[in-house]
């Protein structure tokens, strides 16, 4: 599919930034006052942030709040009333850490799961699409929480935790990749499937459907080339997983050194993701480009 920026960013800065809320909510880092001040303004920066940049992929941006009113049906509106819940409820938790000097535990918990609620809403959005099999599979909610949990684990310089969760989600991402490359072959969907005329007998293309492009063409048949991937892939784990590693294992003595290092694998974390998220965007096949002959 077409891989549209603001969409990028808007699930790679959002994962990142309800993944540091979570930490927040539990108490991790337990901070108050100008630093606590400093951490919630790094994560509602990258949260509504991301939140924002989502608007820009609509057709009509203001008309975005109706999106609240599907929540019964719809993915994207329970994405959007756990956003709002979680960006409140840490809202108030924030407060009591900033002015009061105090951590409201109880507000802070349900802070911290409405924050994880939203990530797990955002990948549900697609992985319920059966038209795009690379999707359609349990690995995208896993890939999107442990990202979540890997990046916020960083940014809040939890970094007992962050390195088992670095390692989860690379063994996460590699499984995503190896299972979405044969995802389109296995659902059995084919150019007979596509058309409707499988039950006849063996479908082949006479001829493209029409000379010129259209929507569907510019929004999900977009084709990556092997290599092309190939590098990708392994600049977003390298960046994502691989440096963020090398730079935080190691036992630093100097704080300010330990600082720096984590700035820097935030920093590769960040790049890498982004990548990451170009390319499932990119490498994913609706099966509408098997009826303009695309495999």
């Amino acid at each position: 599919m077409h891989p549209a920026p603001s969409v990028i960013l808007f699930t790679t800065l959002s994962g990142l930034g309800f993944g540091l809320l979570f930490f927040l909510g539990l108490g991790m880092p337990d901070v108050t006052g100008w630093v606590a001040f400093v951490f919630y303004l790094i994560a509602y920066g990258l949260s509504v942030g991301g939140l924002l940049a989502s608007t820009f992929h609509l057709g009509h941006p203001e008309r975005a709040w109706k999106a609240f009113t599907q929540w019964r049906s719809s993915w994207l509106s329970r994405e959007g009333w756990c956003a709002v819940i979680a960006l409140l409820v840490m809202g108030l938790y924030a407060i009591g850490a900033v002015f009061f000097g105090q951590r409201w535990g109880g507000l802070g918990v349900l802070g911290a799961a409405f924050s994880l609620a939203t990530v797990f809403t955002t990948s549900m959005i697609y992985t319920q699409l059966k038209t795009i099999p690379r999707w359609n599979m349990n690995l995208t909610p896993a890939m999107f929480l442990s990202f979540s949990l890997a990046g916020g684990a960083l940014l809040a310089g939890q970094i007992t935790l962050a390195i088992p969760l670095l390692s989860i989600a690379a063994a996460v991402q590699v499984l995503f990749w190896r299972k979405g490359d044969i995802a389109l072959k296995q659902s059995g969907t084919d150019l007979g499937t596509a058309t409707g005329l499988g039950a006849r007998g063996t479908v082949r293309a006479f001829e493209p459907p029409h000379t010129g492009t259209n929507y569907l063409l510019r929004e999900f048949v977009y084709v990556v080339g092997r290599k092309h991937a190939e590098k990708l892939r392994l600049i977003a784990f390298s960046l994502a997983f691989g440096l963020p590693l090398l730079l935080i294992v190691p036992p630093v003595e100097s704080t300010a050194v330990k600082h720096v290092l984590a700035l820097l694998a935030v920093l590769s974390h960040l790049a890498g993701v982004a990548t990451s998220r170009w390319l499932f965007f990119a490498q994913a096949e609706h099966v509408v480009g098997l009826y303009y002959g695309k495999r």
